[in-house]
């Protein structure tokens, strides 16, 4: 199943002249695992995304936009059904505090301009 990522993942190595192998070989992978990526049937790993974007020389934010716009949204619906009635104790003094800095993290841009979404 391709998604805008995985299409997008496809269009930089093309565009930088790669094929599928020579990601394979700097990934220390085989060439179906980047198949695999290219066609969205799997998520590449935290190793993996970081040597991509060395790889196409962009950044995790723009090679990764669906990804954080995706992550955005579930964290954002998870958010509202944060249990209410938490006992209150001294290790959840800034428990109230976080979860508004959360949602005002998640709410910057709506998560749709910034990562295209």
């Amino acid at each position: 199943m391709a998604t805008e990522f995985s299409l997008d993942l496809r269009a930089a190595r093309r565009k930088a002249g790669f094929v599928q192998s020579d990601i394979a070989h700097l990934l220390a992978s085989h060439q179906s695992a980047v198949s695999d990526l290219e066609q969205g049937r799997r998520r590449p790993t935290l190793a993996e995304i970081v040597k991509l974007s060395l790889i196409y020389g962009r950044s995790f934010e723009s090679l990764f936009a669906m990804i954080m716009a995706e992550a955005k949204r579930d964290l954002r619906k998870r958010a509202k059904t944060l249990p209410k009635n938490v006992r209150s104790y001294v290790g959840t003094f800034n428990r109230t505090s976080s979860i508004e800095r959360l949602r005002d993290r998640l709410a910057e841009g709506d998560g749709t301009e910034e990562y295209g979404g």
